[in-house]
């Protein structure tokens, strides 16, 4: 009878059954959310049917990765991470010669192939192979040299030497708002990887003198006119404008921002229900997902879709310390701070408080490529629980 107990249990503990709990709020979010966004706006190419099922079809491509991924385990995940990382720069690359010409006209970024109406976004499924390349690099310097300031400085060249090639390559595709991902994920390794204080304090305070002169560059003429030598574009100026100040351009650059948040205080406290929508906003089936939420579901609507994020961190986090491995604790920190940083920038900007960077919100917006991304990086997760409780259930049995 105690072998069957536990069986069963090291069966069913194999699987993370709350992190699919709020994977699946997530998907249902998702769905109403995008048949609302699609139902009240007229577009040539996007049907409501058509787009539920391109999401449906995605959630199950994205499921079928998170099966496949959690079979590998800690010693596969190691050493398929140089190979995955590869293959991300490879395709970074080959997207600067074979990007959607259309979608750079629309939006000034090199980001996306197209092959007929099918598109795809390589840097989405670099997140989790940078992840877990970083990981890798991380645990075994690690492994091999102590905590000293040599050595600390030593790791975090190693760090830099494999992220600089993703960003100069995501800026020669314009794409600012993805570069922003790949360095909330990076800092977030780099708090965790045990570097010393001595280092990360004066960082943090460069960083933070670094953002101030950042803000004074944006908001003067003379900084504008420095930034344009180097790259930036009118667009992004204007999403900086609309940001500092959405009222004043709300029929054209602003247009977006400013319905984006009239739809969102039309929901006030209980929203005004579902597939209601009094508020048009440009492409709120993808950035600007939250509009929808807001609109139909009001302030405790939005305030229960944060909480269902932060129920799905803790039981990434959760994981983490479950299964004690340093590897997948800097796999683990380099998901969350994807999904994290995800959330806060899209949410955001939503509502003014970020300016406009054209990131989806994780799980609920449309769009294929980064459902895959972040269904991938679950998988990784999942697959820490799904190994380690097998190992445990192995030990038991085997007593």
């Amino acid at each position: 009878m105690p072998a069957k107990k536990h069986s069963w249990s090291g069966n069913t503990d194999r699987v993370d059954y709350g992190i699919l709990l709020s994977i699946l709020i997530l998907a249902i979010f998702s769905i109403m959310s995008i048949y609302v966004a699609t139902v009240h706006d007229t577009s040539p190419t996007s049907t409501p049917l058509r787009a539920v099922v391109m999401q449906l079809a995605w959630y199950a491509i994205g499921g079928i990765a998170v099966i496949i991924i959690m079979q590998f385990d800690v010693a596969q995940l190691w050493k398929i991470a140089p190979y995955a990382y590869g293959l991300g720069i490879i395709l970074l690359v080959l997207v600067l010669f074979k990007y959607d010409r259309q979608r750079a006209i629309a939006n000034g970024a090199k980001s996306w192939f197209a092959i007929g109406s099918f598109t795809f976004q390589p840097s989405e499924v670099m997140k989790p192979a940078f992840i877990i390349m970083l990981g890798r690099v991380v645990t075994q310097h690690n492994a091999k040299l102590e905590h000293t300031i040599r050595n600390d400085f030593i790791l975090l060249g190693k760090m830099l030497i494999w992220t600089l090639p993703v960003l100069v390559l995501l800026k020669l595709q314009n794409d600012f708002g993805t570069m922003l991902v790949f360095l909330a994920i990076f800092s977030g390794v780099v708090l965790v990887s045990g570097i010393s204080w001595k280092i990360l304090a004066p960082a943090i305070i460069g960083v933070a003198l670094i953002g101030g002169l950042a803000i004074l560059l944006v908001t003067t003429s003379w900084g504008r006119s420095l930034l344009g030598l180097v790259g930036f574009h009118a667009y992004q100026f204007d999403r900086i404008n609309n940001w500092l100040n959405p009222s004043q351009d709300t029929s054209n650059s602003g247009y977006q921002l400013w319905q984006s948040m009239k739809a969102i205080g039309s929901g006030r406290m209980t929203g005004r229900g579902f597939n209601v929508s009094k508020v048009y906003v440009p492409v709120r089936e993808s950035d600007m997902i939250f509009s929808v939420i807001g609109e139909n579901f009001g302030f405790i609507g939005g305030c229960f879709l944060i909480l269902v994020y932060f129920m799905l961190i803790y039981q990434m986090i959760k994981v983490t310390f479950d299964t004690k491995n340093e590897f997948y604790a800097y796999v683990s920190t380099g998901v969350i701070m994807m999904i994290l940083f995800h959330v806060f920038e899209n949410i955001g900007m939503s509502i003014g408080l970020l300016p406009l960077t054209g990131i989806p919100l994780p799980f609920v917006s449309q769009g294929g490529s980064a459902l895959l991304g972040n269904m991938i990086g679950i998988g990784l997760i999942m697959s820490m629980r799904y190994h380690y409780n097998s190992y445990m259930y192995s030990r038991v049995n085997h007593r």
